[in-house]
């Protein structure tokens, strides 16, 4: 077998020093970093190119998963996590495998194995992690906020600062009352994920949150504008509009 290379995701450094410590113990992989944040990690995934990430779901500054949304370079995964819910909805048929802290020597070792059995023997697109990546995008998570990647910077954008959404193609642009973002989404992801309560979608190519409407005005025969308080514009259809009512009961 050819030496891989990997890469520590863990804001703990306990956890850091002890998969660093089983690591040490299989001199077929190669440690090549390890980092407390999903910033930095990032970072070294997509320039280093390691085969497996050993990654944390829980992280305050960039969680695992939208580690996942941002990568460029698709290693094999394996979780750590100490929540059994997270490895049971997300990784038991799609992870190469995930680690329930604290998991013993001979727990790791296991794990390694599935990462032997299944890593491809040339190179090519990782589908791993493609369907890790579908599951998450299906379940039924409320999001609170959405990581983008702009200009070669990472913005982590919290959902109560978003005005607007507008479909573009295979993108959906993002407003908020002081940026917008392009992010390579669907209207129907989002529409999922986000507050039903607080976000609607008034049309088959705009999605807006209720609290920053000022003005529900008529257009034309059966269609209004709704001006919101930022100034924007955002067109409404005709079920767009009955929408808005049943929801704010008007």
């Amino acid at each position: 077998m050819k030496k891989l290379t990997a890469v520590i995701i863990e804001d703990e450094k306990p956890a850091r020093d002890l998969v660093a410590g089983y690591l040490s113990d299989h001199d077929y992989i190669e440690l090549i970093g390890q980092y407390d944040n999903g910033f930095s990690g990032l970072k070294v995934i997509n320039e280093l190119l390691p085969d497996v990430v050993f990654l944390d779901v829980q992280m305050p500054k960039l969680t695992g998963f939208e580690m996942l949304e941002l990568m460029d370079h698709q290693p094999e995964i394996i979780f750590t996590t100490a929540y059994d819910q997270y490895a049971i909805k997300a990784f038991e048929q799609n992870a190469v495998d995930y680690l329930l802290k604290p998991f013993s020597k001979e727990r790791f070792r296991e794990a390694l194995q599935k990462l032997s059995d299944r890593m491809p023997e040339s190179g090519g697109r990782n589908e791993q992690l493609d369907r890790i990546r579908r599951h998450i995008s299906e379940n039924d998570e409320i999001l609170h906020r959405v990581v983008i990647k702009k200009s070669g910077k990472i913005h982590v954008v919290s959902t109560d600062k978003i005005e607007y959404l507008e479909a573009q193609d295979d993108y959906v642009m993002i407003y908020t009352k002081e940026e917008r973002f392009l992010k390579q989404q669907t209207m129907k992801f989002f529409e999922r994920h986000l507050d039903p309560e607080v976000f609607i979608r008034v049309h088959r190519s705009y999605i807006v949150n209720v609290h920053s409407i000022d003005l529900i005005e008529p257009y034309e025969k059966t269609n209004f504008i709704l001006s919101l308080k930022s100034g924007g514009k955002v067109p409404v259809s005709r079920s767009g509009m009955q929408v808005l009512k049943d929801n704010l009961d008007f």
